[in-house]
């Protein structure tokens, strides 16, 4: 097995300026640090990870807590985060909530036990539990998507509001006049401002935005399917609904074909995240995109700026606040473009704020 001293030896160093080039923890001139980088190369060394983290007092693992890894959004989202966690040297441990605070806690617990450097969450609702064992253990947290702008951490969020409206003000350039909205859960704060950019627009449009056809329920098809069939029998005038996810947009366009009517054509539907597959279905997904690496480089450069600075008291009142885009397709009642790979799609930049990196409330 391949060791730090023949590592030394090839490089023509000593062993200890291979750690400082490994660890990145004593300056070492370029020359001597390309001779061992290649000499790491070359002879395929790995360093032992529990002896590296006793030497550093670092693990380079991050816990990553979502609350569906089954959702899209979720596993798109982490792939992005574990692209970006691998590209600077962070190995990814995820758990999966399933909408469960008490299982939520529990991975908060496992992953200080197992001495992660941090912890990035999308949480379940506003797991105060899973920040309070963090700082206990000295553990910082990073958190995204479902938390409101008062979390107590840095967090990474888009303009959720922004983009409802956008995506309602698309569906009334359709004509349509009785709109409807199913979203996310009460506890979930995306699902609240996407509610509101949808009430907001409406109402700005002189249309009343009728309680009857507003409806928190679960991120998920099964829920947004059995909630679509109850609104279009209560009111079948309904011609629009905004849909608070792509997950639950799928149940939206199988409800709305089940009573005998036409997604595009007779209801216009727009949705929300921008997974992959709202491009393969039928009629394709209009949504609201959120940028996955943009979210993911934020959620890791936070994270990192905690890692490296704990006693940064700044940090933890950041909140960036990242554009969406309108990605318009088929399920609004447009027809289909000549747009990314002659999937009709074409995309609408939603420009708020201008500089995503700085979107700090």
């Amino acid at each position: 097995m391949v060791n730090r001293a023949d590592v030394a030896r090839l490089a023509g160093v000593t062993p200890a300026v291979v750690s400082y080039v490994m660890n990145d923890s004593h300056p070492v001139s370029p020359t001597t640090r390309r001779k061992v980088v290649a000499a790491i190369d070359k002879l395929g060394y790995r360093p032992n990870a529990v002896a590296r983290a006793l030497a550093t007092s670092r693990t380079h693992t991050i816990g990553l807590i979502t609350p569906d890894s089954a959702n899209p959004f979720f596993a798109e989202l982490a792939a992005a985060i574990e692209l970006e966690a691998s590209a600077d040297g962070y190995t990814v441990l995820l758990g999966n909530a399933f909408n469960d605070e008490a299982r939520e806690l529990n991975y908060a617990h496992t992953f200080a036990d197992r001495q992660v450097d941090g912890i990035i969450i999308a949480p379940v609702s506003s797991a105060e539990g899973v920040l309070e064992v963090a700082r206990a253990r000295g553990v910082p947290v990073v958190y995204t998507d479902r938390t409101s702008y008062d979390a107590g951490a840095p967090m990474v969020e888009v303009d959720n509001a922004a983009g409802a409206r956008q995506a309602t003000a698309h569906l009334l350039e359709h004509g349509r006049t009785v709109h409807a909205c199913i979203t996310g859960r009460q506890d979930a704060f995306p699902a609240i401002e996407r509610a509101a950019g949808w009430r907001e627009t409406l109402t700005g449009a002189g249309l009343r935005a009728r309680d009857d056809l507003l409806v928190f329920t679960d991120f998920s098809t099964e829920a947004a399917y059995a909630e679509a069939l109850r609104l279009l029998s209560h009111e079948p005038a309904i011609d629009a609904i905004l849909v608070g996810s792509d997950l639950q947009a799928i149940g939206v366009l199988r409800a709305i074909y089940d009573i005998g009517r036409t997604p595009g054509a007779d209801v216009s539907v727009a949705s929300f995240d921008g997974i992959h597959a709202g491009r393969y279905t039928h009629p394709s997904l209009t949504t609201v995109a959120q940028p996955f690496e943009p979210m993911a480089a934020a959620v890791m450069e936070l994270l990192e700026g905690l890692i490296e600075a704990p006693e940064n008291d700044a940090l933890p009142g950041i909140t960036r606040i990242l554009p969406t885009t309108l990605v318009i397709r088929e399920s609004c009642g447009c027809a289909p473009h000549q747009g990314q790979a002659g999937l009709g799609t074409t995309e609408v930049p939603i420009g708020v704020p201008s500089n995503p990196t700085q979107g700090v409330r």
